[in-house]
């Protein structure tokens, strides 16, 4: 606004219905300064919790930002999460105010949000006052002691607000995320080091040019990639951002492609789940849109398979649009390893370097260097300033969790494994409890589901370690076949086919000991697909909470399809 860019656009709304809205920084401004007033009269201050339950619409991003405006810490809490979730978190940040919606669009229907909230507020003592979006128009329960109305409170609100000053440490927001024991960590993120971080990372991955370009991360607010690549990164940069609430198919396939050709959006931001499912459906789909402004596409979220790297690059980005795979952490705030577009030789697959500034390194259980060619731990050997500081009322699990590992060393441990090619180059290997020991040897999920997705049958795979009493783990494969390929043979026949293929490209150690042919993977709503699930069905066990899932009907299917499958011996 100083710098005389009100005028610029900060957000193109898209709604899942359709309907749009076109969002410049002086609108967002007075947005934000009218909802920091109206979270000020409802005693909210420097400090407070405020927990933040919505669907991907701007008024996200303006809580979001009026708590930053006035030193309260936000905890965005993503729409799919149940009344337990929710509750647990509202209660372990004894947040006093709870922001939701009536309710939000998805899959051309309105899933309701309000409900939810009622039941995770229900006796949480904390909580003083609930402030409710009018987004989906279904009709919900009201509590008159608890219950206020967005637009009422941000229409009675000042429109002048004088936005303060807080010290560099002072906490933005809690973040949580999933531990090894089950109980969420709510990682926390300081102002100064998280801005610094996130701005100077979204401007060089994405060689960004504020004045032209038009940026799209399609992550929802409710993870770190929204928070850093939706809101503070590009409002840091002046840049132009696209949000859209629903999902990628609706109202129809192609509804990404259609958004991209609509507002010229040129750098891409997505997750390779997504990318593989457009795979499954085919060319053909974007093929029929005008992707022509895209500059550069991204990856996040997970190791990408070579041949989605490949498919991403010649179908979506015209053959020869950069492509940044890139790996950070709710915990490291901002992309800490990855290529820069036209300086970086492009290896598919590969997250490659780390960031100018940025110190990596992959080692042993010793702590020791590995040689190029190896595989190890990927640690951060030195700090940086978009780091966590702590977990939300638990320093010692922060410490236990990430520094203790390499206490001697001072490295933090990310959880993640790695291994560097000849030329030194980082391949991530998913996370390290995604690693099998499979008689001895360190085998990696991300691996086989590559080896398995590079055959010309296989649309998309997840792999699993199960225990065996043979061999410790044995690895289990869950494969969705190409349409064209499904009907050409039997589910055995496509079975022992990939089993042999697997054995072929890796080695006979990591081939299958089953491979289930599957209709659909379960995934959350945001395209992760859920492994704890399916190593609940590999070893027989009772399957775990599936509140996250976008569809709960896909584990029952895939059970059934187990029971239903004959077994494979070696």
């Amino acid at each position: 606004m100083e710098a005389g860019l009100g005028d610029r656009v900060a957000y193109h709304f898209e709604g899942e219905p359709g309907d749009t809205r076109t969002i410049t920084y002086a609108e967002l401004t007075a947005d934000v300064k009218r909802a920091a007033n109206a979270l000020k009269d409802l005693g909210i201050g420097k400090g407070d919790r405020v927990a933040i339950y919505l669907p991907l619409i701007p008024e996200a991003v303006v809580a979001m930002l009026a708590c930053a405006r006035l030193g309260a810490i936000h905890s965005v809490v993503f729409g799919g999460f149940s009344a337990d979730s929710l509750r647990s978190r509202i209660d372990d940040a004894q947040a006093k105010l709870v922001i939701t919606a009536d309710g939000g669009n998805r899959k051309g229907k309105v899933f309701p949000l309000k409900p939810t909230v009622d039941q995770a507020v229900d006796g949480a003592e904390s909580v003083e006052h609930v402030l409710v979006v009018k987004r989906g128009g279904n009709d919900i329960d009201w509590n008159d002691e608890l219950d206020l109305w967005w637009h009422e409170r941000i229409e009675a609100a000042d429109p002048e607000h004088e936005a303060e000053a807080f010290e560099a440490e002072h906490p933005l927001f809690i973040l949580y995320t999933s531990g090894t024991t089950g109980r969420p960590k709510g990682i926390v993120h300081s102002s100064a080091g998280y801005l610094t971080g996130v701005a100077y990372t979204h401007r060089n991955v994405f060689d960004l040019h504020p004045e032209s370009d038009v940026f799209w991360c399609t992550a929802d607010v409710g993870w770190i990639t929204g928070h850093s690549y939706v809101v503070y990164g590009p409002l840091a940069n002046a840049a132009t951002g696209v949000i859209y609430e629903g999902t990628p198919d609706t109202p129809h396939p192609g509804r990404w492609w259609e958004l991209i050709q609509k507002y010229g959006v040129s750098l891409f931001y997505a997750a390779p789940t997504a990318i593989r499912s457009f795979m499954k459906a085919g060319r053909q789909i974007p093929d029929g849109f005008d992707l022509s402004s895209l500059r550069v596409l991204g990856s996040v979220g997970e190791p990408i398979n070579p041949e989605a790297w490949m498919w991403y690059r010649d179908v979506i980005g015209g053959g020869k649009t950069p492509v940044v795979d890139t790996w950070w952490q709710t915990e490291t705030g901002a992309i800490m390893v990855s290529p820069l577009p036209g300086i970086t030789a492009a290896k598919p697959g590969s997250a490659q370097v780390p960031l100018p500034g940025v110190s990596i390194d992959v080692v042993d259980d010793d702590g020791n260097a590995v040689p190029d060619g190896q595989g190890g731990l990927l640690v951060i050997t030195e700090p940086w300033p978009s780091m966590a500081r702590t977990i939300w009322g638990d320093d010692d699990r922060f410490v236990e969790t990430y520094w203790a590992k390499f206490a001697d060393q001072g490295y933090y441990f990310a959880g993640d494994g790695a291994r560097k090619d000849e030329d030194g180059d980082i391949w991530l290997l998913g996370r390290v409890d995604d690693v099998m020991n499979v008689s001895g040897h360190r085998l990696s999920t991300a691996e086989i589901e590559s080896s398995l997705v590079a055959h010309r049958i296989v649309a998309e795979s997840a792999v699993v370690g199960a225990a065996d009493e043979t061999t410790g783990q044995a690895v289990v494969a869950f494969v969705i076949l190409r349409a064209e390929h499904a009907a050409g043979q039997t589910p055995e026949e496509a079975a022992e086919l990939l089993r042999q293929h697997v054995a072929t490209s890796i080695g006979a150690i990591a081939r299958p000991r089953q491979v289930f042919i599957v209709a659909e993977l379960p995934k959350t709503r945001s395209g992760k697909i859920m492994r704890r699930l399916l190593r609940d069905v590999a070893e027989h066990r009772t399957i775990g909470d599936t509140t996250t899932l976008a569809d709960s009907d896909v584990m029952r299917s895939i059970s059934d399809t187990l029971q239903a499958a004959p077994k494979t011996e070696d």
